[in-house]
């Protein structure tokens, strides 16, 4: 059997290839507009200038092309991509049992206000095992220890809740506003005088 060949992407619309149309509007390399150019002589104006002429917006009438270099317009245009996504809040998971001791508590606490910090959730599990469920008050109170030493680096979405053998509670970030300083318009000394 034979490999169908991979499909390659039809090449960039510059210099030459742009000389299919009639009348381009140009933007020069200062980023000026050049007007409504025939399509030849913006060619030859980008060669002169030792640049590509790059079209950037085909549906327009006349199309439009700018005088760029090809490569950097390119690495500009894969970064102003790669910005764009929204970055994604995750949920992290911190694990404790009613047995865990304080110290044990306070480790898991700076793991806490660490992902907090960064702007993630996070969610906060006491796991019971078989005779541990008799006292669910137990695995409440170290679930909320953890609340109290987060304090206000995060709020809790409910009170910890007991769903089958896990006591969970999922702890938001708090969103921290900018503040505002009180900014003085001349230098004072200790005494008082204008510097």
């Amino acid at each position: 059997m034979s490999r169908r060949p991979a499909r390659r992407e039809p090449p960039p619309d510059i210099n030459e290839r742009l000389l299919r149309f009639k009348e381009l509007r140009v933007i020069g390399s200062d980023g000026a507009q050049m007007g409504v150019v025939d399509s030849r002589s913006a060619v030859e104006k980008a060669r002169d200038e030792g640049l590509d002429l790059v079209l950037v917006a085909p549906n327009a009438d006349p199309p439009v092309a700018r005088i760029v270099d090809h490569g950097k317009y390119k690495y500009e245009q894969s970064k102003l991509g790669k910005d764009k996504k929204p970055k994604k809040q995750e949920v992290k998971g911190i694990k404790v049992s009613p047995t865990t001791a304080e110290h044990d508590l306070q480790v898991s606490t700076r793991a806490a206000l660490r992902f907090l910090g960064d702007g993630h959730k996070v969610r906060l599990v006491c796991r019971f095992r078989r005779r541990q469920l008799e006292h669910p008050e137990i695995g409440r109170a170290k679930l909320n220890r953890i609340l109290e030493l987060i304090g206000e680096a995060g709020k809790p979405d409910r009170e910890p809740v007991l769903s089958g053998q896990e006591m969970v509670v999922v702890v938001n970030p708090k969103v921290v506003s900018p503040v505002k300083k009180n900014v003085q318009t001349e230098d004072t000394q200790n005494g008082g005088e204008a510097v």
